[in-house]
């Protein structure tokens, strides 16, 4: 915590990694990992937040994502499953944020400089009727595929291989 405001309450700055554990929690039952890489916060969220290119290859399960507006740190996009399922989301994307809603699914990852490394973390929750229930279901399952994806993001970087990207 730390010092008090105008109010005389205490206040307290998270950083993007443990206000996406608060979102997370907010969510009921979501899927979340998170992790530290031996790598710059700036390296690792270069391929993190390239939602065309990287994600992809980082989300099992998703064909393509395609950004179709920009306004700022504001993004709107659709993305397909790898049977076909599209979903257009509202992405709120900045250095070390991203937060993506859509109808069925509110997806989130953020990063933080740790040292001379840095933290990442990833969430996942259904927004369906019942889908506190469907989260709590999925739970060992999505815990792996969670843990799966940070593997490849690890893969990722270490690949340096995003198009147009120096290695």
């Amino acid at each position: 915590m730390t010092g008090s405001g105008t109010s005389g309450w205490p206040t307290a700055e998270l950083d993007a990694v443990r206000r996406l554990k608060v979102m997370a929690s907010a969510a009921g039952h979501p899927s979340y990992a998170e992790r530290r890489f031996d790598v710059p916060l700036e390296r690792l969220w270069s391929v993190a937040s390239d939602l065309e290119n990287e994600l992809p290859l980082i989300v099992s399960g998703l064909r393509s994502f395609t950004i179709t507006h920009s306004a700022g740190e504001r993004l709107s996009g659709e993305a397909v499953g790898a049977v076909g399922f599209r979903e257009q989301f509202d992405v709120v994307l900045r250095p070390g944020w991203c937060l993506m809603q859509g109808k069925v699914l509110t997806s989130g990852m953020a990063a933080t400089a740790d040292g001379d490394g840095c933290r990442f973390a990833f969430f996942t929750s259904l927004r369906l009727p019942g889908g506190h229930l469907l989260d709590r279901l999925r739970g060992p399952w999505s815990a792996r595929r969670a843990e799966n994806m940070l593997d490849r993001l690890g893969e990722r970087v270490a690949a340096g291989s995003a198009p147009g990207r120096p290695e």
